[in-house]
């Protein structure tokens, strides 16, 4: 099986040497996806809505470069900084994926690896080949 890396140009990839998804056969996934902008600022700082809507973003555009849609999606993994953000952040994420519907999960976490991150989400998602 062919295996197949997507950037999505974070300036982490390079330093820590990942990858924003890798395709293997039909099987997608999608690794902690941070609220990061192009310029590589953060997105929505203090605003956990706002940076739900840039990481899904990021995760649409990462499944349509590796050949799905977020309707491919089957698991979301939602890590908050402050778990009391979890209805706003669900809200979010219920636009992109309420009616996919995919298993979840949502934790909360110590921190991140940048403090204006409030949260990252991990996605799988399984195409037809």
């Amino acid at each position: 099986m062919t295996r197949r890396l997507i950037s999505s140009g974070s300036p982490y990839e390079e330093i820590i040497g990942f990858s924003r998804a890798v395709r293997v056969g039909n099987a997608i996934s999608i690794g902690g996806t941070a609220p990061i902008g192009p310029d590589g600022s953060t997105v929505g700082i203090g605003d956990a809505a706002a940076q739900t809507h840039r990481i899904m973003e990021i995760v649409a555009a990462a499944l349509e470069e590796a050949g799905a849609s977020l309707d491919d999606v089957v698991r979301t993994r939602t890590m908050l900084i402050d778990i009391a953000d979890w209805e706003a952040v669900a809200g979010v994420r219920a636009q992109y994926l309420r009616a996919v519907r995919p298993v979840d999960t949502i934790v909360e976490v110590a921190r991140f690896v940048n403090p204006e991150w409030l949260l990252e989400i991990e996605v799988d998602a399984i195409i037809d080949e």
